[in-house]
């Protein structure tokens, strides 16, 4: 099991005041079962610019790996080393993170492409980016601006890989 994410969510209070409006763990985590993978649904906007007025907590709601049209999704993604997750059904994986099967691919079970932009930072352990005919490797502190590519990602390490993800709707 993957530790908890502590989440602190600010907003205003009926006078304007700065507050608080949510603090521990973040409560919307999915274990996905095609990959074995744990993901901490932290934030999601449904437009742009995002609307910060309202108290509701946004990231209590069920959603694939995309973000929403014109909007955005932040969450940390537990990786378990490749040894301990098993084999991978690529269009399990897909229909579970609520991708189009074309947007899979062959180089690896993991391979899936979304219409986003994508920013992520490693925060613990180390992992691969496969790409289709490369890869990049990414340790603790790195990190990545994935812009639409198909890719896969391969934890090749002994331990759990932690990885903080913000993806923002994109054209291509």
């Amino acid at each position: 099991m993957t530790r908890p994410t502590r989440r602190v969510v600010t907003g205003h209070d009926a006078a304007g005041k700065a507050v608080v409006l949510f603090d521990g763990p973040a409560p919307n985590v999915n274990l996905r079962a095609a990959t074995r993978l744990a993901s901490t649904l932290l934030w999601v906007t449904d437009e742009s610019p995002a609307d910060n007025s309202g108290g509701a907590d946004r990231a209590e709601r069920e959603i694939g790996v995309a973000p929403p049209p014109r909007g955005s999704i932040f969450r940390v993604v537990d990786f378990p080393p490749a040894a301990d997750a098993g084999a991978v059904d690529n269009a399990a994986m897909l229909r579970e993170m609520g991708i189009d099967a074309s947007q899979g691919g062959s180089r690896h079970a993991t391979t899936h492409r979304t219409r986003s932009v994508d920013y992520a930072v490693v925060i613990s352990g180390e992992i691969d980016m496969l790409l289709d005919d490369s890869e990049v490797h990414l340790e603790a502190g790195d990190v990545l601006v994935q812009r639409g590519t198909r890719h896969a990602w391969v934890n090749r390490g002994k331990g759990s890989c932690r990885v903080a993800f913000v993806l923002i709707d994109a054209r291509a």
